[in-house]
């Protein structure tokens, strides 16, 4: 028995109660019917997967093969799925009493065929593994795998119910740790609707995909044919893949069979690496031919398809500007208008939910906007629909709740009737408002504002922002062009009357920078203008804006300013730099060539820094002592320009004239400690330098040499090189009480000893150690070899780093 789903309403409800109610009972009608559609797919879908599993049938010759045998017999196709299930059945029982019975004869597969009997019993003599019907593998090694999918699809109630069927069918025998399930809408975009195991957040992003290049699914929706994507490397460069490759290195996605097309794609996410086999990709495309019924079962709901009038409606829609639907009256039994639905919509169509288009067809008016019950509107469309006079009606608020936030927005509605049905367009009358707002937005933060003046009424109009730009209150107005010079830095007039009379006497536009005085300051304004003209040519309007340049104004003087700074700065120091190379070189000539000195051959080279303008204070000496013995000394003075260059020049010649007078090398470097420490005192910063001295006695071969932390002597001999063992004492100008002990070498005939300085050998973010190493090979390797460049020479320009200066003596024994 039937009941009224109205029965028990308020007679004093309010029209939209009772239009909300009409729908939900509605609603609920559907879903019943729904339901028992369901059911009858089921029995449908479950006795097509006995056939696919049982006869290696596809699902489209399962179909056939069951309607087929209905027919045979008179029996309605109902009646032979429900047949074919409980054969399975009586089967089994007759399986476990005779497990003897005899093999099937080949022959092309038929729904009454009784299916061969092993001796193992139950379903497995139906869905046995490694058998053969009419040729093809059934099932492959995969047993009872599709029988069980297609019992489980049997209860599947919607897209979401059949991704979690498929991954707990596949999951164990294929490795499938992820299914998505799409399907193709008008527009020709994929939505969607059904998923499991990618997570709510990866769900979201790849919620809808546009008909764009570069996706997989929608390259099988388009193509018809199964992508297989088994190289992540590859496969990312040619896809945009759905999630991290690493995550799912194997992907399949494959095309759903709909009615006489595609009608989505269903994706399968393997976590394990490796590529389909045949068998696996087999039950794969099995499986997607099993859930094309139940998935079938959801576009139902879309309804039919549209007519030839909804089409050409929709095709004169597609070339119209503006917003306008078609709408169908969905009635009652008795005749009344229960709802309406959308059946075409014009591409610049949008709601106030942000639909556009084509998104909006196939929705009903109180299901998606349920506020418009019992409105004016409402009433409006029924009277427009029975009299077929044009309904206009005013403007009116419709409030949504958007994503959690409430929009409100302002509509004009007009509806005319078009045989049967509703032609509804609208104006949005607050999408001005918005645009106004952005525009002022923008006048804002690019400090700009517009102004017009019609050269007929004279009449000027400034936007707010320029009102601000030029410091002036609204109240008065905009400024007039014969005020404009009185505000005008008098520099800029000329150019800016110049400009103008251009716009006005030529109507061409101009771009013309100027300046004005205003309460806070002089501001660097622009103007940007056009005329329009009269069919004569004459200008009859001027349209432009003015902005605000004095922020950028102002960084542009203080960058001139910095630069003209910095290239001051520049000169001095390239000044200096020279003058300091200049007393350099007067005090320290390097020579060309080796110098002979005591019966030693000496080779002196000097590299200046690559970078910086500054001279360094390295420094040498070589010389002949009056007793006939030599002095060497190399010195490094920390810092550089002038002051180092001076501090050089004081160490350089004490240092001679403390040794020449006969004082011992201990001794002369002890002073020399005291004369940095005592020229510190009167400096603003401490002066140090780390030196080392050698004196050489020719007739006993005999070296003595004493340190500063200075790097040791590096004596190549034989074809090795060593350094030799340092004394005590730490760089000139640290200590006052500085020790500072000495060495003693005898140096046979062909050695080599080396005093550098410490540029040769340090780079930043690395040990000495290893710097002295990297020296004593590069040496060695030299004099081991036919190198025929001068050692100092060939050490020096090897350096790691042009961070620093480098000196390099030589110092040779002759062979005998």
């Amino acid at each position: 028995m039937k009941t009224d789903p109205m029965a028990g309403a308020d007679d004093d409800a309010s029209p939209e109660v009772l239009a909300l109610a009409k729908v939900v009972a509605r609603l609920r009608a559907e879903v019943a019917e729904l339901e028992g559609l369901a059911a009858t797919t089921a029995v449908l879908e479950r006795a097509k997967g006995v056939l696919m599993a049982r006869d290696g049938l596809t699902a489209e010759a399962a179909y056939e093969a069951l309607a087929g045998a209905a027919a045979r017999r008179g029996r309605t196709l109902m009646e032979e799925c429900w047949i074919t299930l409980g054969g399975i059945r009586s089967r089994s029982r007759t399986a476990r009493a005779a497990p003897a019975a005899k093999a099937e004869p080949a022959g092309p597969p038929a729904v009454d065929a009784d299916p061969p009997q092993g001796g193992d019993g139950g379903d497995r003599s139906v869905f046995s593994s490694g058998r053969y019907v009419a040729g093809r593998r059934v099932d492959g090694p995969f047993p009872g795998v599709l029988a069980r999918l297609a019992a489980s699809l049997a209860g599947a109630r919607g897209p979401e119910d059949i991704a979690g069927v498929l991954h707990a069918a596949l999951r164990d025998p294929l490795g499938v740790d992820a299914v998505m399930i799409y399907r193709l809408d008008e527009s020709g975009r994929l939505g969607l609707v059904g998923h499991t195991g990618i997570g709510t957040v990866l769900a979201a992003q790849w919620q809808d995909i546009p008909p764009v290049a570069g996706v997989a699914a929608v390259e099988v929706v388009t193509s018809g044919r199964p992508c297989w994507l088994e190289d992540p490397e590859r496969d990312a460069e040619d896809y945009r893949l759905i999630g991290p490759p690493r995550r799912w290195p194997t992907r399949a996605w494959l095309p759903v069979p709909g009615e006489g097309r595609v009608s989505g794609a269903i994706g399968f996410l393997r976590a394990d690496p490796g590529p389909f086999d045949a068998a696996r990709r087999e039950l794969l495309l099995q499986a997607v031919r099993l859930c094309g019924g139940p998935l079938r079962l959801v576009e139902h709901r879309e309804g039919a398809p549209e007519d030839e009038e909804v089409a050409a409606v929709q095709k004169v829609f597609d070339v119209l500007p503006g917003a306008a639907i078609l709408l169908s009256p969905l009635r009652s039994p008795t005749g009344e208008v229960e709802d309406y639905r959308i059946e075409a919509a014009a591409p610049e169509s949008v709601d106030v939910a942000g639909r556009r288009g084509k998104e909006l067809v196939g929705r009903r008016v109180l299901e998606t906007y349920p506020t418009v019950a019992g409105t004016p509107l409402w009433h409006g469309y029924l009277d427009a629909l029975e009299t077929g006079s044009t309904y206009e009606g005013e403007p009116f608020s419709y409030r949504e709740v958007v994503a959690g936030v409430p929009a409100t927005s302002v509509y004009s509605v007009r509806a005319t009737r078009l045989t049967g049905r509703l032609i509804v367009s609208w104006i949005r009358h607050d999408a001005g408002a918005r645009e106004a707002s952005r525009l002022s937005a923008l006048q804002r933060l690019g400090n700009l504002g517009w102004a017009d003046w019609n050269l007929t009424t004279d009449t000027i109009n400034w936007s707010e922002q320029v009102y601000a730009i030029f410091d002036r209150p609204p109240g008065q107005g905009p400024m007039t062009l014969e005020e404009l010079p009185h505000h005008l830095v008098p520099d800029d007039l000329p150019a800016l009357a110049e400009a103008v009379q251009r716009l006005l006497g030529e109507g061409a536009p101009i771009d013309q920078p100027f300046r004005i005085t205003t309460d806070s300051g002089v501001r660097h304004l622009r103007i940007v203008a056009e005329a329009e003209t009269d069919a004569f040519g004459a200008p009859v309007e001027v349209h432009g804006f003015f902005q605000d340049l004095t922020l950028q104004r102002d960084a542009e003087l203080a960058l001139g300013a910095s630069e003209r700074a910095n290239l001051v700065q520049r000169g001095v120091l390239k000044a200096e730099r020279a003058i300091a190379a200049r007393l350099q070189h007067a005090l320290l000539p390097v020579p060309e060539q080796s110098i002979e000195l005591v019966g030693l051959r000496v080779d002196i080279a000097y590299m200046p820094s690559d970078s910086g303008v500054n001279v360094g204070g390295d420094w040498y000496s070589a010389i002949e002592l009056p007793d006939g013995s030599a002095l060497f000394v190399v010195g490094d003075v920390a810092g550089h320009g002038l002051d180092a260059v001076g501090t050089m020049a004081q160490l350089r010649f004490t240092a001679k004239g403390m040794i020449i007078t006969g004082s011992a090398l201990p001794d002369a470097m002890a002073r020399l400690n005291t004369l940095l420490l005592h020229t510190a005192a009167g400096m603003s910063s401490a002066a140090t330098a780390t030196m080392i001295m050698a004196r050489y006695w020719p007739e006993e071969r005999r070296l003595v040499w004493v340190r500063a932390g200075h790097p040791p002597p590096l004596l190549v001999r034989g074809g090795e090189a060593r350094f030799l063992p340092s004394p005590e004492g730490i760089l000139l100008g640290a200590r006052a009480d500085s020790v500072y002990g000495q060495e003693t070498l005898e140096l046979e005939p062909g050695d080599h000893l080396l005093l550098y300085t410490d540029g040769l050998v340090e780079v930043p973010g690395e040990s000495m150690d290893h710097g002295l190493g990297r020296l004593a090979a590069a040496a060695a390797e030299a004099m081991g070899g036919s190198c025929r460049e001068l050692l100092a020479r060939l050490l020096a320009e090897l350096r790691p780093a042009g961070r620093d200066d480098v000196c390099v003596l030589d110092i040779r024994v002759p062979p005998c």
